[in-house]
């Protein structure tokens, strides 16, 4: 009993030493004060204000850049175009040229002359291991993807192209 007491009394005194502990400049967390707000160096025109700019200073342990190895896909199978209340879901399936084809992706084809005749055009577009694979059936070579588009962007868009290296396939507007 008097072992409890004493380490219980040694624990009281030992904690009321600390409340000069937190006015203390030992103390880490009086080291720097309060934040206080201040001044920001952008404007209400910058669209991009939020997003950091990228230095072309790379960190010692940054790993290269990665070359894009993507090509076009063989076959566009099937186009799609799904309407959403926020707009449209671009839907493409195609055949790869041999098996284990990933990253799949519509990547959108900008110019000027697209832009002027309403069409907004993709080149579906896949990557293949850097290993000899097999060719194999053209079931196991299917590969598919999607893109939301908003309404804004639809609003002047009259044709939708997808482009592979054999074929393209087009949707219009009804």
């Amino acid at each position: 009993m008097q072992k409890t007491l004493s380490v219980l009394f040694v624990a009281v005194l030992t904690l009321s030493a600390c409340n000069s502990w937190r006015d203390s400049r030992v103390n880490p967390s009086n080291w720097f004060g309060s934040s206080t707000p201040a001044p920001v160096e952008t404007s209400p025109d910058d669209a991009d204000a939020l997003i950091p700019q990228q230095s072309g200073n790379r960190g010692l342990f940054s790993r290269p850049e990665e070359e894009d190895r993507s090509v076009a896909i063989a076959k566009i199978d099937e186009l799609r175009i799904d309407a959403t209340p926020t707009g449209a879901i671009i839907y493409a399936s195609g055949t790869a040229l041999r098996q284990g084809a990933f990253d799949a992706r519509l990547v959108p084809v900008t110019s000027e002359e697209n832009d002027k005749n309403g069409v907004m055009e993709f080149t579906f577009r896949v990557t293949y291991p850097t290993y000899q694979s097999r060719q194999g059936s053209e079931r196991s070579r299917m590969v598919s993807d999607a893109i939301n588009i908003s309404s804004q962007d639809l609003q002047a868009v009259r044709l939708v192209r997808v482009v592979g290296q054999q074929n393209a396939l087009e949707s219009r507007r009804r």
